[in-house]
């Protein structure tokens, strides 16, 4: 699945900031760190934390649950880059960003 959803503009989601959003029925965490755009999988796989109300710090972001911190860059965890969140395609055109699930993407973590 890698079609492109529209899911907020870029004046919605200042940097520094964060918000989560649905794509193809599935809750994405999506932040801005200096005016570039990552969306990850907003579920971390440790405990369900939600991602996107997690602590940026750089290009990494600590689940607010228990403290598992993770690549926006590319999904691994700090300290265990074999346990990963799925990273997905940003894009950013006429001020829309848009988001697609990478072709490899599964929801239910088969």
């Amino acid at each position: 699945m890698s079609d492109f959803v529209t899911v907020a503009t870029v004046d919605q989601i200042p940097p520094g900031s964060s918000r989560t959003v649905e794509v193809h029925g599935v809750r994405i965490a999506l932040f801005n760190v200096d005016g570039t755009y990552y969306a990850v999988d907003n579920t971390c796989p440790h405990a369900g934390g939600p991602l996107g109300e997690g602590f940026v710090n750089g290009e990494v972001v600590e689940c607010p649950w228990h403290g598992w911190a993770f690549s926006l860059r590319t999904g691994e965890r700090s300290g265990n880059p074999n346990i990963t969140v799925a990273c997905c395609l940003v894009e950013v055109t006429d001020g829309q960003i848009r988001v697609a699930l990478p072709p490899d993407f599964d929801p239910h973590g088969a």
